[in-house]
């Protein structure tokens, strides 16, 4: 696949910011962003919003950073690094999605926005309280550039059971009303199909990004690298439908190089970049 533009040496990179939680057992979360980001070229920031208790088995429990603290480091990162695109992963609260929400407008940001809608971990522990899906429908999408949700948290968002082609669609344009400008609803999760087909819509038009599914039990961190590869891809200038084929194109070449780990499901991978 071809990759962004590394900068040469001594010559400052694209930086991208991302607003999310730690995970302890590196496989997902700011970890995941990070390594993507590095292995892409670009300096990463970051906001941490939660310190999560977790391994590849599963995730016992988190803590929420304080909302001031998370505001803070978005401050602190914007006005004096400055950032060409930004990711959220895990916001945990109604009062962190709302704080970052009201730092952005405050701060009157006008670049890309990749919204993450993490609510569970892929074992189905919860990472987001129940009170915080309605801040994030009414108070965060509306700023989102683009929204990548699973077809787990497409239920919870917008309580559409996406089993086909039909019902995606539906889920896109139920998503899109929301207020982002553009939707990504992922396949990965449709087990139905030997294909992994993500749908792509801005409210006019269709995208279809279809790419193999590969079979590996170790996909920790996949939607994080979506994400990240996503809002690297949109810093550089690309447009929407072309920076998600992009960061399509990657997730997959970081399953195909997804490694075991501990006892549950290990991590997917960008460390293939380095041969």
């Amino acid at each position: 696949m071809s990759y962004l533009p590394v900068p040469s040496p001594g010559t400052t990179p694209r930086r991208v910011l991302t607003i999310a939680g730690s995970d302890s057992g590196g496989g997902a979360g700011i970890q995941a962003d990070l390594r993507t980001m590095a292995l892409l070229g670009v300096h990463a920031c970051v906001a941490v919003t939660a310190v999560t208790v977790q391994n590849t088995l599963g995730v016992q429990g988190f803590h929420e950073v304080p909302g001031e603290v998370v505001a803070d480091q978005i401050d602190a990162v914007v006005t004096d690094v400055g950032i060409q695109a930004a990711k959220t992963g895990m916001l945990a609260s109604s009062g962190i999605i709302d704080t970052v929400a009201a730092t952005w407008r405050r701060l009157g940001l006008a670049i890309p926005l990749v919204v993450d809608p993490v609510c569970a971990s892929m074992h189905g522990d919860a990472l987001m309280a129940p009170s915080a899906l309605d801040s994030l429908r009414t108070h965060l999408f509306p700023l989102a550039t683009l929204v990548t949700p699973n077809l787990d948290e497409v239920r919870l968002l917008v309580d559409v059971d996406v089993v086909d082609a039909d019902s995606q669609r539906a889920a896109a344009t139920a998503l899109h009303a929301l207020g982002p400008r553009w939707v990504l609803v992922k396949g990965g999760h449709l087990r139905s199909s030997d294909r992994s087909r993500d749908l792509l819509y801005d409210g006019a038009d269709f995208h279809e990004f279809d790419a193999e599914r590969i079979p590996s039990g170790n996909d920790h961190g996949g939607g994080d690298t979506l994400a990240a590869a996503i809002a690297c891809a949109l810093a550089h200038g690309f447009s929407v439908p072309d920076a998600v084929g992009f960061g399509k194109r990657w997730v997959t070449e970081c399953l195909r190089a997804a490694y075991p780990l501990g006892h549950g499901h290990g991590p997917v991978s960008p460390l293939f970049r380095l041969t």
